[in-house]
Formats: C-alpha cells, structure tokens, sequence
C-alpha cells in the first residue's frame, strides 16, 4: 500500500510539472539527463587524462549545472514577462516557454559535447560523423538568436 501511494505521488507530481511545463518539459529533461551523464563521464575521464578527483573540482562542477539551471530560470521568466506584456496588451502571437526551451536545447547540446569528449578521453572509439553533428546542431541553436537574425537581413 505504501509504494502504491508513492508511486502515485510521484505519477502526480511529475504530471503537474509537465503539464505546467508544457513545451518545455522534454528539453528540461533532457538537459538534467545529460548534467548527470556529463558529471559521471567527467569523474571516468579524469583518470584517463591524469587529472586526480578533488572535491573542490566537483563542486565546482556542480555548482556549474546548477547556475545552467538558473539560466533556463531566466529564460522561463523571460517567457513568463512576454506572456504578460501579450495578455495584458491584446498581442496576437502564441507561444509559450520559447526562451527557456531555446536556452535548455543549447545546454543540453553542450553536455552532449562534453559527453562525447570524455568518452573519446576515455578511449572509446566514435563514428566521425558524431561530435561533428552535435557541434553543427549547436551552431545552428546558436543561430537562433534575433541578433543574428537581424545581421542577416
């Protein structure tokens, strides 16, 4: 009965948030998938580099994928402030949540980075194509930004 009424709990809590998240539920899972597959990868790489494990460096480390969070933070108050500026002002344009997703993509893609860097430094052998794709899908997140949007015109 007990595990029954955690799992429910857990099934509840995780349906609030998607459903709040909406768009952006996927990339922030997505992203905290990938801190924590970017942080283990790191711990095996370091031995294989010659680098030793001091607790400073985790910390630093984690306080890093925790300031990646904020950023995201950012980008849904961001989200949050233009969903009012439209609501309050009759604008027609609908989205919800673009800012935080856009910023949580570019993270997620520079963990893969990182993951496939420690993996080649641990000495796994990956196809060609690999690292190079995942640095064209950064290019091209990056890519998305109004600034770039406005130099191209």
């Amino acid at each position: 009965m007990k595990e029954t009424i955690t799992k429910l709990t857990i099934s509840g809590l995780l349906a609030a948030i998607y459903g709040w998240l909406e768009a952006l539920a996927v990339p922030i899972i997505l992203l905290i998938l990938s801190m924590g597959l970017d942080y283990a990868t790191g711990l095996m790489a370091a031995s294989h580099r010659g680098n030793a494990i001091t607790s400073y460096q985790s910390i630093n480390g984690i306080a890093k994928k925790v300031c990646n969070l904020l950023l995201v933070a950012l980008g849904l108050i961001l989200d949050c402030l233009i969903a009012y500026v439209r609501d309050t002002f009759g604008l027609d344009f609908q989205w919800s949540f673009i800012i935080a997703a856009v910023i949580a993509v570019w993270l997620t893609v520079n963990e893969l980075i990182s993951i496939l860097e420690n993996v080649q430094d641990i000495g796994v052998n990956l196809p060609s194509w690999l690292l190079p794709l995942v640095k064209y899908i950064k290019g091209k997140v990056e890519n998305l930004s109004p600034e770039n949007e406005t130099e191209d015109k």
